[in-house]
C-alpha cells in the first residue's frame, strides 16, 4: 500500500478502521442537499487523490474509479451512486458479481 495517501485509508479520516468501503466512502464526501447537481471533474479535482478501500486487500485513488464514471454531471446522489456502481463494475474493482459480466467470479 502506498504511503503517499493524503490520509490513512484505515484511519479515522479514511475508512474508519476498515468499517467503510468504496461507495460509502465516496458518498460521505458529498452533501445531498448542497452538492447537487454535481460536476464530476470538479469532484475528482477535489478528492481524486483520496484513498478508497475496495476490500481487505485493495486501496485505490478515487480518481482511478472515476476514470470509468459517466456522465460528467449528476443531478442527484442516486444518479452518482448508479454511475459509480457502473464504474466499479466496468473497471473490475469489485470481485463480487451476482449477475452480469462474470457471475461465476466470487460470491459474497
Amino acid at each position: 500500500m502506498s504511503s503517499n495517501w493524503p490520509v490513512d485509508p484505515d484511519g479515522e479520516e479514511g475508512s474508519e478502521g476498515m468499517r467503510k468501503y468504496d461507495m460509502r466512502i465516496i458518498a460521505d464526501k458529498v452533501d445531498e442537499e448542497e452538492d447537487f447537481p454535481m460536476d464530476r471533474d470538479e469532484f475528482v479535482e477535489e478528492y481524486g487523490d483520496y484513498p478508497i478501500r475496495i476490500n481487505h486487500e485493495t486501496v485505490v485513488a478515487l480518481s482511478d474509479i472515476f476514470e470509468y464514471v459517466e456522465p460528467a454531471e449528476f443531478e442527484t446522489l442516486v444518479d452518482m451512486h448508479k454511475a459509480v456502481g457502473a464504474a466499479m463494475r466496468a473497471g473490475n474493482f469489485w470481485t463480487y458479481h451476482p449477475q452480469g459480466e462474470n457471475p461465476e467470479k466470487k460470491h459474497a
